[in-house]
């Protein structure tokens, strides 16, 4: 009698442990399945109805702000020496150049939607001050397009040295941060200032504009290709690339930054792309085309 009431014990011991088992496997399954998340099939083969995480990068923003310097405030495109925002490359309002706000929002959103800061004349220096503005819109995008000015000084040596560009837009990522935690970034690259002066000296007239004092430190003496003239253009072009290099290094420490990876530096200004009074700055047809290279970029599925 005590022989089997042990074997019975036994017996239901293992039971026991069998069956906890197979809970807790069921349990485990059932995690898995969770933990992946979306649309993913569970050990019955059914579908689960769990959301997918929301992705970082959002190509549908609902309003943006727009920082930087003159080519973002669309000056001399509509006349000599003036700002002329609605041509703005990435919010203005003008049809003939659908601004990065419109093609993201359409016209009318675009209107109450989107907002420009940018100020003629800017240097990364003043880039967080400009963020500061902007942020208390409450953007879902910022889009910049700041760095020429800095290089485009009074000589060569006057450019603003690469240590301290690279602090400036830091302090002005960081300051954005602080803001807007989750705000988008768009940072267009700086055009090719050396292919803008060999399109422009073409043009007398032009040529007379610079003399105001566009760009000297590219623009001064235009027609001069002495041994002086190539290496203070060379430099400047040097240093335009060391700017991209940095906004392209100090975005791809933010998740919410993108650049465009260098395709406004790259792209191949012609005549139609310059201001017909001083051509050096986009035309209208020039900001159509940098709210074309703008907006591929924010709504690409990948960076």
């Amino acid at each position: 009698m005590g022989q089997g009431t042990d074997q019975g014990t036994r017996s239901g011991r293992r039971r026991a442990r069998a069956a906890l088992a197979a809970l807790t496997a069921a349990v485990l399954g059932v995690a898995g399945c969770d933990a992946v998340g979306g649309d993913s099939p569970d050990p019955s083969g059914t579908t689960s109805k769990w959301p997918k995480p929301a992705p970082v990068w959002d190509t549908t923003p609902a309003s943006v702000a727009a920082v930087g310097d003159s080519i973002t405030r669309g000056f001399d495109a509509c006349m000599v020496l003036s700002d002329c925002p609605e041509v703005s490359w990435a919010t203005g309002s003008r049809a003939e150049v659908g601004s990065l706000a419109v093609r993201l929002l359409g016209k009318s959103r675009a209107a109450e939607r989107s907002w420009n800061y940018a100020v003629t004349g800017a240097r990364m220096a003043d880039l967080t001050g400009q963020v500061t503005r902007a942020a208390a819109r409450g953007p879902e995008l910022m889009a910049v397009m700041v760095g020429a000015n800095d290089a485009c000084r009074e000589t060569a040596s006057a450019m603003t040295p690469v240590a301290d560009f690279r602090a400036q837009f830091e302090e002005a990522m960081s300051t954005l941060r602080g803001k807007l935690p989750k705000a988008q970034v768009y940072v267009a690259s700086i055009p090719d200032l050396k292919r803008l002066w060999s399109e422009g000296r073409t043009n007398p007239l032009g040529k007379q504009v610079w003399k105001l004092g566009i760009c000297p430190s590219m623009l001064g003496d235009a027609d001069s290709l002495d041994s002086a003239a190539k290496l203070r253009r060379n430099t400047v072009q040097e240093r335009v690339e060391d700017y991209n290099e940095v906004l392209r290094e100090v975005c791809a420490k933010d998740r919410r930054c993108r650049t465009d990876d260098g395709a406004v530096h790259e792209f191949r200004f012609g005549t139609d792309q310059l201001s017909r009074w001083d051509w050096f700055h986009p035309s209208v047809d020039g900001q159509a085309r940098l709210a074309e290279i703008a907006y591929r970029a924010v709504t690409a599925e990948k960076p």
